[in-house]
């Protein structure tokens, strides 16, 4: 395994789990779309309780009536390209909270990973997302 480091930026995007765009799931087509752009990750993290504008909380606990959780999809990638990808987030994100913050990155990768992207190497030979 290789470990790669560099400087990134992560964007937390906070909506409902019931919210949704043309019939799929809100968080779905975020992930979606942030893969087909090309970026680095993305993860979805159902919440257990939260709030948001409307200020209902929202839980998980025995005998609430809630179903619509709140939910994180976090993305990380390199400021440019996540900056890139930020239009597409104002067409989908109608209600909710987005959320960017610089981060350093360490990730591991196999091999493989690393010989198809040489050109992406810094002079200490480290790879940059």
């Amino acid at each position: 395994m290789t470990r790669l480091t560099g400087s990134a930026l992560r964007v937390t995007v906070f909506v409902g789990e019931n919210d949704t765009w043309h019939h799929r799931p809100l968080y779905s087509e975020i992930v979606h779309r942030a893969h087909a752009a090309g970026l680095a990750g993305a993860s979805v993290f159902r919440g257990i309780e939260g709030f948001g504008a409307s200020s209902l909380i929202h839980t998980t606990r025995l005998l609430s009536l809630s179903e619509d959780l709140p939910v994180a999809v976090v993305i990380v990638d390199t400021e440019d390209r996540v900056r890139d990808f930020l239009p597409l987030l104002d067409e989908l994100v109608t209600e909710g909270l987005v959320i960017l913050d610089g981060c350093e990155v360490i990730r591991y990768v196999g091999r493989g990973d690393v010989a198809a992207a040489p050109d992406e190497t810094d002079p200490k030979g480290k790879r940059s997302l």
